[in-house]
């Protein structure tokens, strides 16, 4: 009854605005030309009003955005990327209003209600779009800053979560359009528990995918960036979702496996480990090398790497909590260090006497470990050198017994 009584007071403006207007002839004149498209200089000069106003209210929209974003406690520290993030979704706003607004004029200050709805539907795309970007600079802005090591938060767990609230907003945000679609939520809704269960059988690996996200997060098995290899494929983490994961392959693919196989995978992990890359030698010297000279060597051999600055030896510290764990193993293998060095003659092999050279560089890193065993097998050969011995190759002698008996 108010909107009515409100409706008939503007047009009785207008009509008295208008009637003033066309007291003067050129008015008139233009008026009548107008007319046919149910236009009048009355409506022409409101839009233009209109249009100015919303032009240059748009400063004062930010202007007053930004200020109430500040009174926002835990979002002052946010607003200046908030604003930057939602600048073009608010003047978009702007815009449907002022679009909606000429309709309104241009068909005498009555909405039509099929466009009434497309708007508020529209008005509503853009506050779910603007509750999304909020969150997302909030939470990316957080994950800057936070010092995730020290409060034991896995980057995963956040992105998880953060994709979880994303789906959330955007739910809430549909069956918000759809309301105002006219479509029945209630008739929606228990029409879910009905087909629940065909839902459930045709999601089947959608929910093996899921529950397979949420084990790999609780086993706390890898992380992203971690260096792995599952069955054939190895390569680095990119992302843990909540269907897949990607890895980036060293040739450089990209390659998306399903969590619900994953998770019932074997998956070795290369970065789980504090100290300690192998260096693993078999060192084959001649057969007609002197026992003295083998054994000089196989000693000044373990001397230089105890005194190597980048082989792990049993004085080498690493600083972990060694007393946080209940698991009945030892600390250094669940922190994944490793100190062996083992340098011994281990073999007559057919063709050689062979020295095993076993140890850890101090350094996990691919780059550093070449570094490492490049020096490390330089040092080797001058040793050999200094004792006088001579790698072993694979050969064969052959003896003929002929001529063996003829020489006795």
């Amino acid at each position: 009854m108010h909107n009515q009584e409100t409706l008939k007071k503007e047009i009785f403006a207008l009509e008295r605005i208008n009637n003033y207007i066309n007291s003067f002839s050129f008015a008139k004149t233009v008026n009548e030309i107008l007319s046919p498209y149910n236009l009048s200089i009355v409506k022409i000069l409101l839009i233009f009003i209109l249009v100015s106003l919303f032009y240059f209210l748009r400063k004062i929209v930010y202007f007053a955005i930004e200020k109430a974003l500040i009174q926002i406690q835990f979002l002052q520290n946010y607003v200046a990327n908030i604003v930057s993030k939602i600048y073009k979704l608010i003047e978009l706003f702007i815009l449907l209003i002022g679009i909606e607004m000429i309709i309104y004029i241009y068909n005498d200050f009555s909405g039509i209600e099929n466009i009434n709805k497309l708007f508020n539907m529209a008005y509503y795309i853009i506050i779910t779009f603007i509750v999304y970007q909020v969150l997302n600079v909030v939470v990316g802005m957080k994950i800057h800053n936070i010092d995730l090591d020290n409060k034991h938060i896995k980057n995963e767990m956040i992105n998880i979560s953060l994709k979880i609230v994303n789906f959330m907003i955007f739910l809430v945000g549909l069956l918000i359009i759809l309301s105002y679609a006219g479509v029945d939520l209630t008739a929606i809704l228990s029409g879910l528990g009905i087909g629940g269960l065909a839902v459930a059988l045709a999601a089947r690996e959608s929910l093996s995918n899921f529950f397979g996200t949420v084990s790999i997060l609780l086993s706390d098995v890898f992380s992203q960036g971690d260096w792995i290899v599952i069955g054939k494929e190895e390569g680095v983490v990119i992302e843990i979702g909540l269907r897949v994961t990607t890895l980036r392959t060293f040739d450089n693919a990209l390659i998306a496996i399903p969590n619900g196989l994953l998770a019932n995978q074997d998956v070795k992990n290369w970065n789980k480990r504090i100290i300690g890359r192998r260096i693993k030698m078999n060192l084959g010297v001649k057969y007609n090398s002197k026992s003295s000279d083998i054994k000089n060597a196989v000693n000044e051999i373990r001397e230089m790497l105890l005194n190597h600055p980048q082989i792990a030896t049993q004085n080498t510290f690493c600083d972990y909590d060694s007393g946080k764990s209940t698991k009945l193993v030892s600390h250094d293998d669940e922190q994944g260090v490793k100190k062996t060095l083992l340098v011994y003659l281990d073999e007559f092999s057919s063709s050689s006497i062979t020295i095993l050279v076993y140890c850890f560089t101090k350094s996990t890193d691919w780059e550093l470990w070449l570094q490492t065993k490049e020096d490390v097998m330089y040092k080797i050969m001058g040793i050999f050198e200094k004792n006088s011995l001579e790698f072993a190759f694979a050969s064969m002698s052959i003896y003929n017994e002929n001529e063996t008996k003829e020489n006795k």
